[in-house]
């Protein structure tokens, strides 16, 4: 039998084994949030799956799925709750506010300095034909980050026939029917959790 994983030196006590790298430090944590941030111009989406899962490897893709879904359900942004929840799981409060604002310190900035020059040239016409051409841009990087995180759904607990059937309702209520997110996430999240539920429970 082999033996079990080791927690990290750098993790607090009573944190849970880990199977993958984790986070070193505080400072780890708010130096990668940072930099995922500032990659992050159309949507920070795909670049958090694609640092965190492929590179860092600090989650795997079905880990990342399932953290995503529980920062979707939560108030706020998803990207701020996700990121609080994966500070929060290694080094508690402070690594929670250590990841929150390695995320929102260095954009703010950006942004801030971004919005003066926007103001100045907002109505010249390569500056609003550049915007538009960054917006197909960000629905290319969604679409192909939600293609890598449907690989997951293969070893879920559910039939693959019943996550793809969620998905396309999902989809089709959203983007057509153009129902409320809250009751989409609400709805058709809540069958999934009695599905699961009724496929786990001995």
């Amino acid at each position: 039998m082999s033996p079990s994983p080791l927690p990290s030196p750098s993790a607090p006590p009573g944190a849970p084994a880990a199977a993958h790298p984790v986070p070193a430090s505080c400072t780890d944590l708010f130096v990668s949030f940072t930099l995922i941030a500032l990659q992050g111009f159309g949507g920070v989406l795909a670049v958090i799956q694609r640092e965190l899962v492929e590179r860092k490897r600090w989650l795997t893709n079905e880990e990342f799925i399932e953290e995503w879904s529980v920062a979707q359900i939560l108030p706020g942004p998803n990207v701020c709750n996700l990121a609080m929840v994966i500070g929060q799981r290694h080094f508690g409060l402070a690594g929670a506010m250590s990841a929150l604002g390695g995320l929102l310190a260095a954009p703010l900035l950006v942004v801030l300095a971004l919005a003066l020059v926007y103001a100045r040239f907002a109505e010249v016409p390569a500056v609003q034909g550049a915007l538009r051409g960054m917006a197909a841009v960000a629905a290319g990087l969604v679409a192909a980050t939600g293609l890598k995180m449907s690989a997951a759904l293969g070893k879920n607990v559910l039939p693959l026939v019943a996550c793809v059937v969620i998905a396309a309702v999902s989809f089709v209520l959203l983007a057509w029917v153009r129902v409320p997110l809250a009751a989409v996430v609400f709805g058709l999240g809540g069958v999934g959790c009695v599905l699961a539920w009724r496929r786990l429970k001995p």
